[in-house]
């Protein structure tokens, strides 16, 4: 209790509310702004400039911690222009590129796929899964998903996540949370922006596993991010449940050090609210199709199922495709998922 207390000093700006920790938790609804003048004098206001950051900010869900979605959504993404440190190969399709890009204040590493041809072209930003950052290379994980999209003609950032091969450090509480994560995946979207090939106006994510959760993440702190997102075999949209499920088993230290930080989920649900995307579902702005095996093992499929009547309960434009037989991996019925989802995004982005 001692380490919580003192935590809670550095973290100054904990907000402790009344919110609840039960499965699909939902943010209480903002009140509507009121005009001043025109309730006093009756005449309808002048046309308003462009609010203030203060007033957009007064909008924005209640910030629950230093290290929260609604902290994430206050800040302004900012990626730099990815620099090529060396290109890997070239296929008749794309050459792919090793890349570092600026995250805020940090370096992240990743792959770079760009299609032969003038461009622009439309681009999709991917979130790789759990994998151990002390084996991780550069590019790893969603190998099939890069070549089928650079393929399809999208330019493809694949972020290694800080922490993970050429990357600058992270700090163990924000990778246990993905919040470091998710933020190094909403400034792979302006990083790519800054590419001349690359069209601004069509850009999508996708994200497996651990990075669906990140992906979620992502379009619930900057709803304008992208304009479709893809998730496969995602984690549980409910931070609580990935930590008992994942970390408990697998790194008991961290997870002990994650309860001793930010307190357990029955004690500070606030806390634990605010850094789980499903809180805020209805801020999503863009359409979603999520794809699940039957018999996944590592996500239980009731997660997706969950996740999904969130999505819709709170006015998503979400698509759920389950596929019988398929395990986390995906192998029988890959390229029929891969198929779906590159007819979503030329829907979606008016390939």
């Amino acid at each position: 209790m001692q380490t919580r207390l003192a935590v809670a000093v550095v973290l100054a700006t904990l907000v402790v509310g009344g919110c609840s920790a039960q499965p699909d938790p939902r943010p209480e609804p903002d009140a509507a702004p009121t005009s001043e003048s025109a309730s006093e004098s009756g005449e309808s206001p002048e046309p308003s400039a462009e609010p203030s950051r203060e007033a957009r900010e007064d909008r924005l869900p209640k910030v629950t911690g230093r290290l929260s979605l609604p902290t994430l959504m206050r800040e302004q993404p900012s990626g730099g222009r990815p620099r090529i440190t060396s290109t890997e190969y070239e296929t008749d399709a794309y050459t792919r590129h090793r890349v570092l890009y600026r995250s805020g204040d940090v370096d992240v590493s990743g792959v770079l796929l760009v299609p032969k041809g003038r461009g622009p072209f439309p681009a999709i930003v991917l979130n790789h899964g759990y994998i151990d950052p002390a084996y991780y290379v550069t590019g790893q994980g969603l190998a099939r998903e890069q070549d089928a999209l650079a393929r399809a003609g999208y330019v493809v950032l694949h972020t290694d996540y800080r922490g993970h091969a050429a990357s600058d450090p992270v700090f163990p509480l924000e990778r246990e949370t993905r919040i470091a994560y998710t933020r190094d995946a909403i400034n792979a979207v302006p990083a790519l922006r800054k590419l001349p090939y690359v069209d601004d106006d069509r850009l999508a994510m996708l994200g497996r596993s651990m990075g669906g959760g990140v992906t979620m993440n992502a379009i619930v702190a900057q709803p304008d991010l992208v304009d479709a997102a893809v998730i496969y075999a995602s984690v549980s949209s409910r931070l609580d449940e990935n930590v008992e499920h994942f970390t408990e088993p697998n790194r008991p230290e961290e997870a002990r050090s994650v309860y001793d930080t930010l307190g357990t989920p029955r004690e500070e649900r606030a806390v634990w609210r605010g850094l789980s995307a499903r809180s805020y579902f209805d801020r999503i702005e863009v359409p979603v199709l999520s794809h699940h095996g039957r018999v996944d093992a590592t996500c239980p499929p009731r997660w997706a199922t969950e996740t999904q009547q969130a999505m819709r309960a709170a006015g998503v434009d979400s698509t759920l495709a389950w596929y019988p037989g398929e395990d986390h991996a995906f192998y029988a019925l890959w390229q029929q998922s891969m198929n779906r989802t590159i007819a979503f995004l030329d829907r979606e982005l008016r390939v």
